[in-house]
């Protein structure tokens, strides 16, 4: 009989939770809109626009959303000038990489599930965390995104963490994942969607520092 690996294990999501890559989003999107004339966007409209995925970003950035003829190829472009810009101005929140660094010499795996698209999310984990994230996971064809939680249970499959697993996101889209997946979740103040947004969506425990998540995940571990 093969016992099965009870690892403990974090899921994190990307933006706005580890790194911050508003700068990044919002000048790439602008770009792709000054391509085709339409009015540029503020950081703030950007910031409201994240959280389902780079496509939903610009769905909502651009004028008519996906029925604009333009939609298709102001995706591409901003993926294209995404892809060659986004270590420019993104970078790893205070404290990210010490508390990365905790997890893993207590034995804690960390893993990234992230609506944005596939190759970035990798690249991005690679660039700034390495093998402090054992598993990093976007957007792909065939797999349902955030909310859905397919891609949250392939990673907890790959982890071997059943039941030993805490969610922690920085959104409403987080914590409806983390309630699909049947798994807690920590909800953060210092990314996209501020305290009080996330207590009107049902966030019950919210940290307002990394030490603070950093307590709150070992609360967490120590009651199983």
């Amino acid at each position: 009989m093969i016992e099965r690996d009870c690892s403990k294990s974090v899921i994190f999501d990307l933006d706005g939770t580890l790194l911050y890559t508003l700068e990044n989003l919002h000048e790439s999107t602008n770009f792709a809109l000054k391509h085709f004339g339409y009015a540029e966007r503020s950081l703030m409209e950007i910031r409201s626009f994240v959280g389902n995925g780079v496509q939903k970003l610009i769905e909502r950035a651009i004028p008519d959303g996906l029925a604009n003829p333009n939609f298709e190829s102001c995706f591409n472009l901003f993926k294209e000038h995404y892809s060659k810009t986004m270590y420019e101005k993104t970078r790893p929140y205070d404290g990210v990489l010490d508390l990365l660094d905790d997890l893993q010499k207590r034995g804690i795996k960390c893993a990234v599930v992230s609506n944005k698209y596939d190759t970035a999310v990798k690249e991005l984990c690679a660039k700034y965390f390495g093998d402090k994230i054992k598993i990093a996971v976007g957007e792909s064809s065939g797999v349902r995104k955030k909310p859905a939680p397919d891609s949250v249970f392939a990673v907890i499959k790959q982890l071997g963490c059943e039941g030993l697993c805490v969610y922690v996101g920085d959104s409403e889209v987080d914590l409806e994942t983390a309630k699909n997946a049947n798994i807690p979740c920590i909800s953060v103040s210092w990314g996209y969607k501020d305290r009080e947004f996330l207590v009107s969506h049902g966030a019950e425990k919210i940290a307002d520092s990394v030490q603070e998540l950093e307590k709150y995940i070992k609360e967490f571990f120590d009651k199983l």
